[in-house]
């Protein structure tokens, strides 16, 4: 695939909502914040918040900053954003991270609460770090989590119940890898490239951790913004059609010297 300019790419965010206008709403974006707020563990993805975020005000100043939706508290319902440049700026930041990883053959373990949407982007970006000399964890057989099974495909983890592969974003799969991982006497990973729960409770656990998040999951921006997350990709997590994400992979591995 032709490598897209920064400018390229942030009309195609735009015209695949990816960025700009966004399919979830404002009324969702704003209902995920008060309930992250008000303790609720679901929307903490496997970071441990504790009394830092109470105010609902607090968590929407952050997500402005750092995923660009609109900062007026009285826009309660309609259209809301992610900024493409924000989304852009993000992706240079993970590039940097992932050129490092490449340059210190890091191990690298990845993995998706979104596997409808994200899998290839995971896939690709593993496939171009083993290339480059990385170690990619393969994750132990028989780990179980919140009644399904972990399991890896393409060399991305993911969650399964049913002979499905579940949307989820509990941390209680990540506990369960590098739980498993440990059992086994292996080492950890020194990266996790993720989303969802996966990426907070690996950065929860002192990993270093990359990834992607929608304008509706503030608390991987906010465990961004206190230094827990190392990068925090705004962007819609599940447009219709995963090709969508294939210009912005090529973006991401060409800035970091992968491609």
């Amino acid at each position: 695939m032709p490598i897209p300019s920064r400018a390229a790419l942030v009309e195609h965010l735009v015209r695949t909502r990816i960025a700009g206008n966004v399919a979830t709403p404002r009324d969702n974006n704003l209902a995920h914040y008060r309930k992250l707020a008000n303790g609720d563990r679901h929307y903490w993805l496997g970071l441990e918040l504790g009394d830092r975020w109470t105010d609902e005000q607090d968590v929407l100043a952050v997500m402005a900053e750092r995923c660009g939706v609109d900062d007026d508290p009285a826009h309660r319902v309609g259209q809301d954003t992610i900024d493409p440049e924000l989304t852009v700026d993000a992706l240079d930041r993970m590039a940097g991270r992932l050129r490092k990883a490449a340059a210190d053959r890091d191990r690298v373990l990845f993995a998706t609460g979104h596997p409808g949407a994200l899998l290839d982007v995971h896939s690709r970006t593993a496939a171009a770090l083993r290339a480059a000399g990385c170690d990619i964890v393969r994750i132990p057989g028989g780990l179980t989590a919140d009644e399904g099974y972990v399991v890896q495909f393409a060399d991305v983890a993911v969650f399964e119940r049913g002979a499905t592969l579940w949307h989820t974003h509990s941390p209680g799969p990540m506990n369960a890898v590098l739980d498993g991982l440990r059992a086994l006497d292996q080492p950890l990973p020194g990266l996790v490239v993720a989303d969802h729960g996966w990426a907070g409770r690996a950065a929860q656990r002192g990993i270093d951790t990359v990834g992607y998040a929608d304008c509706n999951d503030p608390a991987l921006f906010i465990g961004e913004a206190e230094g827990t997350l190392q990068v925090a990709v705004p962007l819609d997590d599940h447009v219709l059609d995963p090709r969508s994400y294939e210009p912005m992979t090529a973006y991401l591995l060409d800035a970091a010297g992968l491609l």
